[in-house]
């Protein structure tokens, strides 16, 4: 079956339900999964979907990849962001000074934070913000800037300028893409910049994201793996992955 046929089939089912996995192919033309898989790689790359472990989604239109908004990346392997979030939240003791990025991933940290009793948040994320508000044991510094109403967060000169201003115990930030060759990317140079200043002020930096990031890159590199006190992933990280990243020396916990 020639792959011009499957491309049809994989933009109609994008275009049908948001989303296509793998196995969709494969039952459909009855070719092997790294056939299907390729077919997938070569249609990202010519900016039509976003892969995903296990599939791809659709994406608002080619030139719109870096535009990805906040709400749509929540909605992507949410359970394993959640497991993401409560893992993170054992690292943190009470009276920390912690900064959260604006990330999706990084939002799932709040709900375990609301039973320490002193800690003090720093972030340029208004969800995050938004969801501490009420809960007088933390301290709520929201940076100021520019808001992206898109990502839902807070950039720019202002938000660059203030966080020199700062120091934190932990820095909990997120990535588009990570990997061994290139490090910390992403498709975004606001965030970069952002994650760039909150690394350089902190004791300790954690990136959390889920799997299907890792041995990925985007395109703006921001940061070395060698800014990373660990990695704090989903239990779907094959173990010949984990195994190489502890091999280069870069701390895994999943």
């Amino acid at each position: 079956m020639k792959f011009e046929e499957r491309k049809r089939f994989i933009m109609d089912k994008l275009s049908q339900t948001q989303q296509v996995e793998v196995l969709d192919i494969i039952d459909a033309f009855q070719v092997s999964a790294i056939t299907a898989r390729r077919d997938l790689d070569q249609l990202e790359k010519e900016g039509l979907l976003v892969r995903t472990h296990g599939g791809a989604i659709k994406v608002k239109a080619p030139a719109q990849r870096k535009l990805f908004s906040y709400d749509e990346k929540a909605m992507l392997h949410k359970e394993r962001k959640e497991y993401i979030g409560e893992l993170a939240s054992k690292l943190i003791q009470e009276s920390d000074v912690i900064f959260i990025d604006s990330g999706s991933t990084l939002f799932h940290l709040c709900e375990y934070l609301k039973k320490i009793r002193h800690l003090t948040v720093i972030t340029n994320s208004l969800p995050v913000a938004s969801e501490l508000l009420g809960y007088p044991n933390i301290r709520i510094n929201l940076i100021g800037g520019e808001v992206d109403h898109e990502r839902k967060a807070v950039y720019g000169m202002v938000s660059e300028i203030t966080l020199e201003h700062y120091h934190t115990n932990k820095a909990f930030i997120g990535a588009d893409g990570v990997s061994l060759q290139k490090g910390l990317t992403t498709y975004d140079e606001k965030e970069a910049a952002i994650s760039r200043k909150i690394a350089a002020s902190s004791d300790e930096v954690y990136l959390l994201c889920d799997s299907s990031k890792i041995e990925r890159n985007s395109s703006v590199k921001f940061a070395p793996l060698s800014i990373l006190k660990a990695l704090i992933t989903d239990y779907e990280l094959p173990a010949a992955v984990k195994s190489t990243y502890i091999k280069n020396h870069i701390s895994i916990i999943n």
